[in-house]
């Protein structure tokens, strides 16, 4: 017993020994990820960014976006060509940040009268939020409470892009704000990744263009499971539209019959009984007999 608890501790002991020494393994990869391909590739996606921005200052060319306010509408913007671009450097880890900002188009906006007490609080509110202007004519009621207003977007949107790189993770982290709506995006690319066609589709999502940068490829088994699932969902919508055309030409069927039955009916319902037609009938009778 004692030989078999020395050998168990030696081999939980052996276990140890190996996990440090694949996290010692892990780390020191990651590190000569970061020194040998992130570090130069920051130093590249530096330069390709104070050149787009000395382009876009240069060109000012016309690059809209687009907003989606829940109760409000669909808020219209246009990119300001004030580019602000900075870095940090430390021992480990480095940041680029580029910053401008979209300017409120708020002729392209709608004007839109909000009725309702929560209906006011949620526009105000986002608005508020996100730091965005243009509420007109509030009215309030006996409590002090806003219960309508007219909403007319204005002021400007921050625009934030952040790329991030340190030797513990060993990736390059892509963050985007205030792009795609008011959400914030995130990516993390490979070192493998990073190469001039990165850089391509970064400058075309900052300017808006045609990108595949935030696309993801999926393995080939799970493209297989959405073709099939969407193969399904198709034969579904088949057969469902069968049912449908199979039921709407039954109700038809059974409108027709009701209509041709009530029809009938009507033109009966019109007639006397028979026993109503037998009493009329019986005076004539009598007259009869009495001329026979």
């Amino acid at each position: 017993m004692r030989v078999g608890l020395l050998d168990e501790l030696e081999q939980e002991a052996q276990k140890r020994r190996q996990h440090g020494d694949d996290s010692s393994r892990l780390k020191a990869e990651r590190e000569a990820a970061y020194r040998q391909h992130l570090e130069p590739a920051l130093d590249r996606l530096h330069a390709f960014l104070s050149e787009l921005i000395h382009k876009l200052r240069t060109l000012q060319p016309r690059i809209a976006l687009h907003y989606h306010v829940p109760g409000y509408g669909e808020i219209v913007g246009h990119i300001e060509h004030e580019y602000r671009l900075s870095e940090s450097k430390q021992a480990s880890s480095r940041e680029i940040q580029l910053e401008f900002q979209c300017v409120i188009a708020s002729d392209e906006c709608p004007s839109v009268d909000v009725e309702g007490a929560s209906r006011v609080r949620a526009v105000s509110g986002f608005f508020q939020r996100h730091r965005i202007g243009g509420m007109q004519s509030p009215q309030k009621d006996a409590a002090g409470e806003l219960v309508s207003a007219t909403f007319r977007a204005k002021g400007r949107i921050p625009l934030t892009a952040r790329f991030h790189a340190d030797a513990e993770n060993g990736v390059l982290r892509m963050t985007f704000c205030h792009f795609d709506g008011f959400d914030t995006t995130v990516k993390s690319v490979a070192p493998a990744q990073i190469g001039e066609d990165l850089f391509e589709q970064i400058g075309r999502y900052l300017v808006r263009e045609p990108n595949t940068l935030l696309r993801e490829d999926l393995p080939e088994s799970y493209r297989n499971q959405l073709r099939s699932k969407i193969q399904q969902q198709q034969i579904k919508r088949r057969w469902e539209t069968r049912i449908s055309e199979s039921r709407e030409a039954e109700l038809a069927a059974l409108r027709r019959a009701y209509t041709i039955g009530g029809r009938f009916r009507g033109m009966f319902a019109g007639l006397w009984p028979a026993g109503r037609i037998g009493d009329a009938l019986r005076p004539l009778r009598r007259l009869m007999r009495r001329k026979t």
